[in-house]
């Protein structure tokens, strides 16, 4: 399925989205979107512009796109995109005409506080806005479309899980060919170079930044977090943790491994760092367990948290699951603590069709870290892994 077959299917969505949460109009403005678009431009719009643009998507199915006359035979090839306007000398007069037409009592803006994936609307662009439409009643009717371009990202469709399923089976494939290649002595940069190799033969890209995807944590003086990959090198008795994940057909994968090397003289992993593996397991298992319809993002995190505290492990200074799709961290709901960088999103409740990644682990003294994350679908009922979880430490000799 190309692209553009994704745009009438997601634009169909809005329209109920809108309806679900009684807005009247999404205004989406947009200029140079290669550049600096808005999030939700791929999902409803399904292609780039240069000049200034309008995309009005109303909860009665009419809608409008407003562009330079060079951009209108892109948006018509969308196929989600009938009526489409070009002007030659400035956005804002076709712009309130269009508005006046649809008379809309309230207008979604794409601006958020916490969601990144629905604050899409630049401040320059604001300020035009303000221009075109401040002197008519409709500039007082102005509201957060945050409600509309969460839900719309979050509510995968079938088409779209199917997608990041594809991205995931490619991303074991990986997985396995890393298995057989893997061994003691070889530096983190060669670790990063191997996966980079990999994507580059299986046609697909990184899921977030080529620099630190992967990103490689070997043993117990790796620098950790969104790091790109040092000097370290694997050694026997260490452990080997690996966050990584593909880019592929335009949505995303991302899971972690870890590995431990085996000593000369050890036919299986230690107890230290088979009991810290249990305990990153039975977190993930937790958390999954209490994923379901109806649940706040931060009751999924405390389930996975209180394994964690229930062992004496390291606090995790990370939520436990953030969404995934189009983009790796796919902005919505997240399942993490009530801390005020996440903002109100650990209070949204879950949904079906919702696709998390669920990540947590902590440090192993003088071995490294032991780290898990899975990818999972909300169900009707619960949850349902999309990749094979982890379940024990893979050894390597």
């Amino acid at each position: 399925m190309a692209e553009h077959d994704l745009v009438p299917q997601k634009l169909e969505q809005a329209t109920r989205i809108l309806d679900e949460v009684d807005i009247d109009l999404w205004l989406i403005v947009a200029r140079e979107s290669d550049v600096l678009g808005d999030p939700s431009m791929p999902l409803v719009v399904g292609t780039s512009v240069t000049w200034e643009s309008a995309f009005l998507i109303s909860r009665t199915g009419r809608h409008k796109a407003i562009v330079g006359t060079g951009d209108v035979d892109n948006l018509l090839q969308t196929g989600a995109w009938s009526d489409v306007e070009g002007y030659v000398e400035g956005l804002g007069s076709p712009l309130r005409a269009a508005v006046e037409s649809l008379d809309p009592q309230s207008i979604g803006l794409s601006y958020s506080q916490d969601n990144s994936m629905a604050d899409g609307l630049t401040y320059g662009m604001y300020l035009e806005l303000q221009r075109f439409l401040g002197e008519t009643p409709y500039w007082d009717r102005i509201c957060s479309a945050e409600p509309v371009a969460s839900r719309l990202r979050s509510r995968k469709s079938p088409d779209e899980i199917q997608r990041i399923k594809a991205a995931i089976a490619t991303t074991q494939t990986i997985w396995d060919e890393f298995q057989a290649w893997i061994r003691p002595g070889v530096s983190e940069r060669a670790i990063s170079d191997f996966l980079h190799e990999r994507l580059e033969h299986h046609g697909v890209d990184s899921s977030w930044d080529w620099a630190y995807c992967p990103t490689v944590m070997a043993g117990p003086k790796s620098p950790e977090g969104h790091v790109g990959p040092s000097d370290v090198v694997t050694e026997r008795g260490h452990l080997l943790a690996v966050d990584f994940g593909v880019r592929q057909n335009d949505y995303t994968s991302d899971m972690q491994r870890t590995f431990y090397f085996l000593r000369e003289d050890e036919q299986d992993p230690p107890r230290d760092v088979v009991d810290a593996f249990a305990v990153v397991d039975g977190a993930i298992q937790a958390g999954a367990e209490a994923l379901r319809p109806g649940v706040q993002g931060w009751e999924v995190d405390a389930a996975a948290r209180r394994i964690l505290d229930e062992h004496g492990a390291e606090e995790w200074r990370f939520a436990f699951g953030h969404q995934m799709g189009r983009a790796c961290h796919d902005g919505g709901t997240v399942l993490g603590p009530r801390w005020d960088r996440y903002g109100q999103r650990p209070y949204d409740k879950i949904e079906p069709s919702q696709v998390y990644t669920l990540e947590i682990g902590f440090p192993v003294e003088g071995r490294g870290r032991v780290q898990l994350e899975e990818d999972v679908v909300v169900t009707e009922s619960g949850c349902e892994f999309l990749t094979t979880p982890q379940r024990a430490l893979i050894p390597i000799r």
